[in-house]
């Protein structure tokens, strides 16, 4: 009977350090996004440690989170939407739907009338009250999106009209390795 209540002791001790050790390793592939306007810069981050880079285009009004300001909001969000699964590289959407038309890439640094959302949208979604979230300041209902653009060769300088633009090849990889959910921070 001793020896029993041994092992099973033994089983409960080996359990419980396994129980409370693996916790630590639930998230520990999770990607999380970081945007640096000084930088114009997005760093795909995993366990810490910078995995990716891109080059982005945030707003050429600056930062802020107003209602119809065409600011980028800072803060924290999280990928609500992933919008254009198997759409053809430079695809024109309109109010998020899948115009079937393809843009025209401009790799010079030229600015037009248009502002061309193309290729794959990830639709944001604050996570701070009063900040970035509710009534006047909501960067969701200001349909603030990483997505790729029209005027590629802006990329790298403050251009869009709020949302944070990416190359077109650029912001179909993102896509294809992040999820909703993903948390996105976005910072000065």
């Amino acid at each position: 009977m001793e020896k029993s209540l041994k092992s099973a002791l033994n089983l409960k001790i080996i359990l419980t350090i396994i129980l409370f050790s693996y916790p630590i390793y639930l998230n520990a592939n999770e990607l999380e996004i970081i945007v640096d306007i000084s930088e114009q810069r997005l760093f795909v981050i995993e366990k810490d440690l910078v995995k990716e880079s891109f080059p982005v285009s945030t707003s050429k009004y600056g930062e802020g989170e107003e209602e119809n300001s065409y600011k980028t909001p800072l803060g924290k969000h999280e990928i609500k939407e992933k919008i254009g699964e198997g759409a053809k590289i430079n695809t024109i959407f309109v109010a998020r739907l899948d115009t079937k038309k393809e843009s025209e890439i401009i790799t010079l640094p030229q600015d037009t009338e248009d502002d061309h959302v193309t290729s794959r949208i990830l639709w944001l979604d604050g996570l701070e009250d009063g900040v970035n979230k509710g009534q006047g300041v909501d960067s969701f209902n200001r349909y603030i999106y990483i997505h790729g653009t029209h005027e590629e060769g802006l990329i790298g300088t403050k251009a869009s009209h709020g949302c944070i633009r990416m190359f077109n090849n650029d912001v179909i990889y993102l896509y294809d390795i992040v999820k909703k959910g993903t948390k996105v921070y976005i910072k000065v």
